[in-house]
């Protein structure tokens, strides 16, 4: 899937596909991918791939505007002069992570000016999921640089922000932040629990903890397996979840906020459940059908109303991969 300009957005089957070239939103996932693996392995060959999609990253970036353009055709023609919010909260956190994980001073220098001017405009920001994954690379950032206190700063207005959405919306049987649940949920809670740690305020992540945990519980089918809420639909207050249109992706930030909860609680319930996520990848799903492909590194685009989404394209495949890495950095074990 991957170019000499950078990772390419979808395919047909296996098949990249070029019509849609490539998007920065992609590329940043890829940049976290990467980043984790070497922290993981510690293999200077994947240093090539992290250049790569950094590159990508700071081509899209405007210094004038401090946003980031998103789609880009695949002859390198950028399509829009700035990409939305919530690629440019990805953007990020791909930064953050990179920052927390390689210590080659070229990179993370590069990393660092370019997360701190991109951070500029975050506060004139309206979407949720924008603030969350900005908290997000914040709290990598700032495992690197803990003294930086503009950053802590901005990690709590962040915070506060999602929290007044909860504090505005949710009751006790509906635990979350806006009247229809969507797209990379798990991001929303993960984000409130890093923000109310590391400010310390302990209404801010009960209220993270309680939201993950109504979230997983919504998602559970009566046979115990992960059932994800589907783009088809998505799930409004007082109405029916939609069964299909399940993405990898959806399920990738269920189980990283359930790993992080783990590292700080080492409660095992929270492996359990993470487990149960990865276990949706493998087969244990709606469908009883493999989504994650062992053979070619790839991951399917979903579990649609007609089958599984044959199609393995870069945010899918991302989504696998890096659940993968964080499963096998939490047990341990070899990454092959």
């Amino acid at each position: 899937m991957t170019d000499d300009t950078g990772i390419l957005q979808h395919a047909k089957y296996t098949i990249p596909d070029l019509t849609h070239g490539y998007c920065t939103d992609d590329n940043a996932r890829a940049l976290i991918a990467v980043s984790m693996y070497y922290n993981l392995k510690g293999n200077r060959d994947i240093y090539p791939f992290i250049q790569k999609y950094l590159a990508f990253l700071n081509y899209s970036f405007d210094e004038k505007t401090k946003r980031f353009a998103n789609f880009m055709s695949y002859d390198r023609r950028w399509l829009e002069n700035i990409g939305s919010e919530d690629s440019h909260g990805r953007t990020l956190w791909a930064l953050g992570v990179t920052i927390k994980n390689i210590r080659d001073e070229s990179i993370r220098t590069m990393s660092m000016k370019l997360f701190t001017s991109a951070l500029s405009v975050v506060s004139e920001f309206t979407s949720p999921r924008a603030w969350a994954f900005t908290v997000l690379g914040l709290w990598a950032y700032l495992e690197v640089d803990p003294k930086d206190t503009e950053k802590s700063e901005i990690q709590r207005v962040l915070g506060e922000k999602i929290y007044g959405l909860y504090r505005n919306t949710a009751t006790t049987d509906w635990l979350w932040c806006e009247e229809t649940v969507t797209y990379s949920n798990g991001v929303l809670p993960h984000a409130l629990i890093l923000a109310g740690e590391h400010i310390d305020d302990k209404d801010m992540y009960n209220m993270g903890i309680q939201s993950l945990k109504w979230l997983l519980k919504i998602q559970t089918a009566p046979e115990g397996h992960l059932s994800v809420i589907g783009n088809e639909g998505w799930f409004t207050r007082g109405k029916g979840k939609a069964a299909f249109g399940q993405q990898p992706v959806e399920t990738m930030c269920l189980l990283n906020a359930c790993l992080h909860i783990y590292r700080t609680t080492k409660d095992e319930w929270w492996v359990d459940e993470a487990n149960k996520c990865m276990a949706w990848f493998f087969g244990e799903n709606d469908l009883g059908t493999p989504i994650y492909n062992y053979e070619d590194g790839g991951c399917r685009d979903g579990l649609d109303s007609h089958g599984v989404n044959q199609n393995q394209g870069a945010e899918s495949t991302l989504a696998g991969l890096i659940s993968l890495i964080n499963i096998r950095e939490l047990a341990g074990k070899n990454f092959k």
